[in-house]
Parts: C-alpha cells; structure tokens; sequence
C-alpha cells in the first residue's frame, strides 16, 4: 500500500527557509510525477510545484517563482520542496501528490508557519 509522508515544517521568520521532505512507503515514485500542494486557513488547496519522473521537467506557481526549487532523489524515493524567502502567505498546511489511475494519493500535510 502506497503511502506519502511529508516532513520539515515548522515555524519559520519571513524572509527564513525550509525544505520539505516526501517519502514513499509500500511503493517507489521512480516512476510518476510528483506535486507540492498547500492549503492556507480558509482556502482552497492549491498546486505549488510539481516534478516529472526523471526530475528534468519543473513548474512552479507564480507565487513561488524565483523562490522555491522542487527536486528529487529516485534512489532515495524522495521529493523535496526548498523553500526560500518566505513569506507569511506561504504559511499553509503543504501536502504531496500522486496520481496512479484512477487514484489520488495525499499525504498528511506537514505545517509551515512563516511569521515573526
């Protein structure tokens, strides 16, 4: 059973950094796109970033353009989100995402809260 667990959120002073984890467990994620969604108090939840299956191919939300890097470690099974310059509307509960048809698979989320 394939499952998603994020980590390395936290508290976070505007302008401070983090990098957020992705791990599979029951499965590998060699094979399938990745995405980073966040859900801010109040919002929908929203695409961030997202990896194709060999890492070459990014994209970002305009909102993090310039600021945050996306990347992936296949022998490691990981993705990871570095956060840079961040702001106090990137405070938003950030999950990953697999699609393997016809399912959605999520993981917990991991906090970030980016205040002074």
């Amino acid at each position: 059973q394939l499952q998603l667990v994020e980590s390395g959120g936290g508290l976070v002073q505007p302008g401070g950094s983090l990098r957020l984890s992705c791990a599979a467990t029951g499965s590998t994620l060699d094979y399938y796109a990745i995405g980073w969604f966040r859900q801010a108090p109040g919002k929908e939840r929203e695409v961030v970033s997202c990896i194709t299956t060999n890492g070459h191919g990014t994209d970002y939300a305009d909102s993090v353009k310039g600021r945050f890097t996306i990347s992936r470690d296949n022998a490691k099974s990981t993705v990871y989100l570095q956060m840079n310059s961040l702001k106090p509307e990137d405070t938003a509960v950030y999950y990953c995402h697999l699609f393997i048809h016809p399912y959605n698979y999520w993981g917990q989320g991991t906090q970030v809260t980016v205040s002074s």
